[in-house]
């Protein structure tokens, strides 16, 4: 197996990179979803700290991810495939690393601007509180949530759709 990838295949590190990705946003969403219900409390202050530091695990990821597929080449698909896919495939992978980001960014910022302290890993950060602000980032959070969890559902329908329709399996490209 490549370390890195070539013009037909995924190498070891953008699957590494696919997949603890997958693994964080399995563990993150459903815990985002759990905390919203949740009265202040010990076990909610908890929970929110491992929610933000997954959080900027999942952002900084991201830009290391972004950075390295800058580098490497994305494997090409197959010819198969009429260009609508293509486009709708670059599209929905653009999509889902812009919602990731909006969403870590946005969480971010809510908590700023709530006039709480946010340990970045490397440096703490704390703004002037703006309780406005907060609210309009909360919202900006919960609908780039969504929206992740549909483009999300949209790249599982598509490696399912592959599969049973055009006998691709692209599943084998990424594991």
């Amino acid at each position: 197996m490549k370390l890195n990838n070539t013009l037909t295949e995924y190498g070891s590190i953008s699957k590494i990179f696919h997949w603890l990705s997958a693994a964080v946003l399995v563990i993150q969403i459903p815990l985002g979803f759990y905390l919203v219900d949740m009265d202040f409390s010990e076990k909610r202050l908890t929970i929110e700290s491992i929610h933000v530091t997954l959080g900027l695990a999942i952002f900084y990821l991201t830009i290391f991810r972004l950075l390295y597929k800058t580098f490497n080449p994305t494997p090409a698909l197959h010819n198969s495939i009429f260009p609508g896919q293509k486009i709708i495939a670059k599209l929905n992978h653009i999509f889902l690393y812009v919602a990731i980001l909006t969403i870590t960014i946005s969480g971010a910022l809510k908590k700023l601007y709530n006039g709480e302290e946010l340990d970045m890993f490397f440096f703490n950060f704390e703004i002037k509180d703006n309780f406005e602000l907060a609210e309009i980032f909360y919202e900006i959070h919960i609908i780039s949530n969504y929206t992740l969890i549909i483009l999300i559902t949209l790249h599982i329908f598509a490696v399912i759709v592959h599969k049973v329709l055009f006998k691709e399996n692209l599943l084998k490209r990424i594991l």
